[in-house]
């Protein structure tokens, strides 16, 4: 389903809470939205990373694109390359057919990578090609396709610590990382907890 461009109030109807923190939130959402550049959204597991990043695409220039969710940590070693950059028939085992990957059907809009730091080294290392050079290799093609995407991507862990300890890319933490956005915690925002009750309920 195709998200027509909202309004600034309408994209932040999801982001529950009148709270300090969350008020400091929206305001980070509507300063960051319209630039280009990746973001990272950094949280607790539970916190709304998924609602900030479809805010985020709402407020963009590429609201009227779409916008695709995966999450990296539910999709296997194997099949994570195929997953994003597509594959050939006969590729590997069980291509019997071709087929687009998820960086082709977030073409001109935004691709929501969730649980970034679960992506395998190796991956990373192939997603980093495809944010500078702006093309994909599908598996087992032998041509390059250029692709026109907005990266935002989540996590609910220290990456930066991840990649102290040698589990993520140092060059691909800072291409990502180009603007983060922190989520509070609950804990963080108690005075919100009877606007989120009405708001569930």
């Amino acid at each position: 389903r195709r998200v027509l461009f909202r309004s600034g109030h309408d994209a932040l109807a999801n982001l529950v809470g009148e709270s300090e923190a969350m008020l400091q939130l929206k305001s980070r959402i509507q300063r960051v939205a319209g630039s280009m550049a990746p973001v990272l959204v950094l949280g607790e597991s539970g916190t709304g990373k998924e609602v900030t990043a479809r805010a985020l695409h709402q407020m963009s220039n590429r609201a009227q694109r779409p916008f695709v969710p995966v999450n990296c940590a539910a999709i296997s070693a194997e099949l994570i390359e195929s997953e994003l950059f597509g594959h050939v028939k006969g590729a590997f085992t069980g291509a019997t057919e071709s087929r687009n990957g998820l960086f082709f059907y977030a073409h001109g809009g935004t691709l929501f990578l969730d649980e970034i730091a679960d992506l395998p080294l190796a991956m990373q290392t192939k997603l980093l090609r495809a944010l500078e050079e702006r093309r994909i290799r599908p598996v087992g093609s032998e041509r390059e396709v250029p692709v026109d995407v907005r990266i935002i991507a989540a996590t609910n862990r220290d990456l930066a610590a991840d990649v102290a300890a040698g589990r993520f890319r140092q060059d691909l933490f800072f291409r990502l990382a180009v603007v983060d956005v922190t989520i509070p915690s609950l804990r963080a925002r108690k005075m919100d907890i009877p606007d989120l009750a009405r708001h569930f309920m």
